[in-house]
Parts: structure tokens; sequence; C-alpha cells
């Protein structure tokens, strides 16, 4: 998974059986590329099928 630096990612997840792997990879990613601890990540169910992974200041 690559997306540019930003404080959010917003992913549409159509298997539901890669749906933690995903969001684990996601939160990992964004974790890694702002320098945040994994507890600064949020996750919020932002639609059918759709997470937003954001980082909280």
């Amino acid at each position: 998974m690559t997306f540019e630096t930003t404080d959010s990612v917003t992913l549409k997840i159509w298997d539901r059986s890669a749906i933690d792997h995903t969001l684990e990879a996601a939160v990992h990613d964004l974790s890694t590329r702002a320098n945040a601890p994994k507890h600064s990540i949020a996750v919020t169910c932002s639609g059918p099928n759709t997470f937003t992974v954001s980082l909280n200041r």
C-alpha cells in the first residue's frame, strides 16, 4: 500500500475477509510516514465498505 504523506486516507474495501489486514497495514503505513505512534491513528467507518484512517494531532 502506498500513498502520499497526508493526515488521512480513505479506503473502499469490498472483500470483508481483508478488512482487518488492510486497515492494520494502513494504520502502520500512516504511523510510519507521519512518525507518530499507532495509538494516535483513528479508524472510522465513513460509509458502506468505506473506512477513513486519520492522524489525530
